[in-house]
């Protein structure tokens, strides 16, 4: 793996619109996420720098202690879990504290949630073989549909798909509402099949994610045996602010188009789409 580290700064350094300051622990979560194939992780890192530039609404004033997102850490719980599953993969869960839709700012939210992921990544040891998250959706309602810029949602999708580097392997919805056919239908066109296919959904009341997750492996108030989600949302909220410099140094996520070479000019994400789920219909 040094000798993958290696080559990969080697070439990061003849791609002056890329940081050049990128964390060794990044470069491994690239590498690990590509199965070690050299040239699927330098397709990777560009991507995930790329877009991040194109998305300033998501990636850009990451200040973790401005009160736009200590408002997103309060009103919503966003917890890495400690402990891996058998299958050593990661669980992760995230779900509204406060219901308030009036208090639901989507970007904020997705720019907190990023924010959390970037500083897991470079805190963590282990190199999980997925990655599984658990969207609890309870006090989720039509109107904070309502609050969700197509635009930003296409972003959002964009990034999630092609440049997380993470290997996700179950996608989880508990508490579904009894609008998320609908919210399905709407959201459909950005998500890839294989992703699709990823998602199961619960409805309230019911243990069917323990078919899948074990229960002990989840928080208290899930019944598990881990902790209390406050305790580890304070945990993670201490490490977040403890990496502030980092989060907010431009020099190790920006990308610089101007110094992109022209043999180098990659196929730029169509980001180009108006309106938000308050303007959709559905056939």
């Amino acid at each position: 793996m040094k000798e993958d580290v290696k080559i990969l700064r080697e070439w990061i350094s003849k791609q002056p619109h890329l940081p050049q300051n990128i964390h060794d622990m990044m470069l491994l979560r690239f590498l690990h996420t590509c199965n070690y194939s050299i040239e699927q992780t330098k397709t990777l890192i560009d991507l995930f720098y790329t877009i991040r530039s194109q998305a300033p609404e998501l990636f850009s004033n990451r200040d973790p202690s401005q009160k736009t997102i200590q408002d997103c850490f309060k009103a919503i719980d966003m917890v890495p879990l400690p402990k891996l599953t058998e299958k050593n993969y990661k669980l992760l869960l995230y779900r509204l504290v406060d219901h308030d839709p009036e208090k639901f700012t989507y970007a904020d939210s997705v720019k907190t949630f990023y924010m959390v992921s970037d500083v897991r990544m470079l805190v963590e040891q282990e190199f999980p073989a997925g990655e599984v998250p658990i969207f609890d959706l309870a006090g989720m309602s039509w109107k904070h549909m309502t609050k969700m810029p197509l635009p930003i949602v296409k972003k959002y999708m964009v990034y999630s798909q092609e440049a997380h580097p993470i290997k996700l392997k179950e996608i989880h919805l508990v508490n579904a509402p009894t609008f998320l056919d609908r919210a399905m239908a709407m959201m459909r066109p950005f998500i890839k099949s294989e992703i699709l296919s990823m998602i199961h959904t619960h409805p309230p009341n019911s243990n069917t994610l323990f078919d899948y997750v074990p229960r002990e492996l989840l928080p208290e108030e899930y019944g598990g045996t881990i902790g209390k989600m406050s305790d580890l949302k304070a945990m993670w909220l201490k490490k977040v602010m403890e990496h502030k410099e980092y989060l907010t140094d431009d020099s190790r996520w920006a990308v610089n188009e101007t110094k992109r070479s022209a043999q180098n000019e990659n196929t730029k994400p169509a980001f180009g789409i108006e309106g938000s789920f308050r303007t959709l219909s559905i056939d």
